[in-house]
């Protein structure tokens, strides 16, 4: 059966196509059950590599089951046939925070801030499962109609695993963009899968208020030295406290990078000032 059939006897009324992935794509239908709009997204087993299907598509199902907040997309309904995966999630009318961020040219530092709050509540609720991103970048975050932030595509994401000494096991798999990508990531050693999410969610901050990428990865062994040396460039006109809080999540030393309970309580998120010192 196609899918508008699948989609048909399950109670969906296939719409227009949404986007998509290197794996999957993602289409509009009419839930018959909801009366409402909703976004499927479709992956086919047979077009997709087999460490995919047999290793992140299983974590992605299983992850997506079980999280429930109000800043993660909501998901519906999970169904297979033989040949295909179909994941039911609410609809956001209003597109990616990308091409949000595409239109206004930047976002001003109150309304970055109330989004960005939403978007740092998403990731400690998967943190505090356990649960890593390592896909953390604007195109993944959607927003709804009241411009409130649902983060998606949990694509990469895995359960944290912990040693005997209750400590989390380093990954070793790249995931993600380049642009996104914390150094220790790109250079290929073992990293700390929630310290690398927070590195994302860094350079997510500063094109939210900047408009544009904080390192150029068309040249990636430059665009290494540059976050190696600790070198970021802000626009003039951001606050000594959105800077702050950009130049500790974009730290190369993995030991003194912010985690998320950090960010949450960093005086900008909270709008407050910094401290200052005579």
């Amino acid at each position: 059966m196609d899918d508008a059939a699948v989609l048909k006897k399950k109670g969906y009324i296939l719409g227009g196509s949404l986007g998509e992935s290197s794996f999957a794509k993602v289409k509009s239908a009419y839930s018959e059950r909801l009366k409402s709009q909703v976004a499927v997204k479709i992956t086919d087993r047979r077009n997709v590599p087999t460490e995919f299907l047999e290793k992140f598509l299983p974590r992605e199902l299983e992850i997506l089951s079980t999280v429930d907040h109000c800043s993660i997309v909501k998901i519906y309904e999970i169904f297979e046939t033989s040949g295909k995966v179909y994941i039911v999630m609410e609809l956001c009318v209003q597109g990616d925070l990308l091409e949000f961020i595409k239109s206004n040219r930047g976002l001003p530092e109150e309304v970055a801030r109330r989004m960005f709050r939403q978007l740092c509540c998403a990731v400690k609720y998967c943190h505090d499962l356990d649960v890593v991103h390592r896909d953390l970048k604007c195109d993944n975050v959607l927003l709804d109609k009241d411009m409130n932030v649902k983060l998606s595509d949990f694509g990469f994401s895995k359960r944290c695993y912990r040693d005997r000494d209750g400590q989390i096991v380093p990954s070793q798999t790249f995931c993600g963009s380049a642009a996104y990508a914390a150094p220790e990531v790109i250079l290929g050693i073992p990293y700390h899968p929630k310290i690398y999410d927070m590195w994302s969610l860094g350079v997510v901050l500063y094109v939210m208020v900047s408009g544009y990428m904080p390192y150029d990865d068309s040249n990636v062994k430059r665009m290494l030295r540059l976050q190696q040396e600790h070198r970021v460039i802000f626009p003039e006109t951001l606050s000594i406290e959105c800077k702050d809080l950009i130049f500790r999540m974009l730290q190369p030393d993995v030991a003194h990078r912010l985690q998320i309970e950090e960010v949450l309580n960093h005086p900008w998120v909270q709008g407050k000032r910094l401290k200052r010192f005579r």
